[in-house]
Formats: structure tokens, sequence, C-alpha cells
């Protein structure tokens, strides 16, 4: 029984290798960004590889480094790095109902790795596919692919990025990237309102201080989505009702 269990667990974890790994193709030249942009506002190669380790955010350590070499107050570096991040409870609230059965020790190493990427591969295997106990090995294969590139990528900005052009635009594939993982999802009206909503939002909220269009995005998205959802459902109910 657990050697099937094993098995099971196993075949998980590779399928969220292997589903990761496209998504690599944008985390990488991401990864080389972050590695030169640290280098430039500056910190040691040490400490802009540690904070790709520790930190761990995309985004956030962009932000972090920014502010960084402007000499930003660091309760306003601290608060707005939170700010941007704080899409990741988002991420913590709805992979909730699929990881909280599990010990302390495999939510927190979850917990660590659920990066954007992560979340968007991992999701779809955990709302599209068979639910079973090993599922969440899922998350920690595609987790641990994208931390492990974007270690090596970051040092390969710590090392290369002077010699690397700025014509090259290495940061244009990350929005690609998240453009290619969320169109095939958009198969029904609540999450085509839904991805509508969040993308007028962001653009109308551009405007506001430290990130908060994103988090203000976010929460327009899903209560678009929630309500379109609930809509749809209750005029299925009464047409079944008339029937």
């Amino acid at each position: 029984m657990s050697s099937g269990i094993n098995k099971e667990a196993i075949g998980e974890f590779l399928a969220g290798v292997k589903d990761g790994l496209p998504l690599q193709l944008a985390v990488f030249p991401f990864g080389i960004v972050f590695g030169m942009v640290g280098l430039d506002a500056g910190l040691t190669p040490l400490q802009t590889f540690f904070m790709s380790s520790i930190l761990f955010g995309g985004a956030s350590q962009i932000v972090f480094t920014q502010l960084y070499a402007t000499g930003t107050p660091f309760t306003i570096l601290v608060t707005t790095v939170s700010a941007v991040n704080l899409r990741h409870l988002l991420y913590g609230f709805v992979m909730s109902e699929y990881l909280r059965h599990l010990p302390l020790n495999w939510r927190i190493v979850l917990g660590y790795l659920l990066t954007d990427e992560a979340f968007a591969i991992s999701y779809l295997r955990f709302t599209q596919q068979h639910s079973s106990d090993t599922m969440h090995h899922h998350l920690l294969g595609s987790g641990l692919i994208l931390w492990s590139c974007w270690q090596t990528s970051t040092v390969i900005g710590i090392i290369a990025g002077p010699t690397i052009p700025d014509s090259f635009q290495l940061e244009f594939a990350v929005p690609l990237t998240f453009i290619a993982v969320v169109i095939p999802s958009l198969t029904h009206f609540p999450k085509i309102f839904a991805s509508l909503s969040s993308g007028c939002a962001a653009l109308i909220f551009q405007f506001l201080p430290f990130n908060l269009w994103l988090i203000i995005a976010a929460f327009c998205g899903i209560i678009a989505g929630t309500a379109s959802s609930y809509l749809i459902n209750e005029g299925d109910k009464k047409t079944e009702e008339k029937q």
C-alpha cells in the first residue's frame, strides 16, 4: 500500500515539474533582470543572491531593490514590499481548501514555494483533475522547479548581467507568461468576467501608490467571478423549477 502511495506522490511531483517547465522560459530572463538590478541598486552579489532565496518574491524583489537604491526609509520600504506581496495571501486563502489537512511542516514548505507561476499551474491541477491524497506533491514539484530556475537565473544575472544589452528587453517575458497561463483557462463566463473586471480595475487604479492597484484588481476579479457564478447558478435553479 505504501509503495503505491509513494509512486503516486512521485508521479504528482514529476507532473508538477513537467507542468512548470514551460513557464521557466519567462522566469529565467526575469531572474537575470533581478540579478542585474540588484547590483545596480548597490547590493553585493551575495546580498542579491540571498534575497532571491530568502524573499523569493519576484516583483517584490525588484521593488525592494529600487526603493533601496533611492534611500527610501525602512518603514516605507517594508510597507511597500508587503503591499506588493499581499497577493500571496489570496493564493494561500484559495489553496488552503486543498492543503489545510497537511501537517504544519508541509504547509510551511508549500507556503514558501507558493509563487505566482506555481499557484497558476497547481491550481489548475487541483481544480480540473481528480482529487487525491498526494496531489500536494504537484505544488511541491511546480514550486521547486521555479525556485531552482529563479536561483540559477539570479546567479547568471549577477555574473553575466553587465554584458547583456538593454535592447533585449528581458523583463517583457514576464507578462507574456501570465497571458499564456490565463487565456486557456477562460472557458466559462464567470472566469471571463472575473478576468475582464480585474483587468479594468488594474487600469483604473494604476495611479495608487505602493502597487495597491494589484490587490484591488485581484479583489475585483474575485467578487465579479463569485457574483456572476452565483447569478448563473440561481438562474439555472429557477429554470429547473419551472420545468
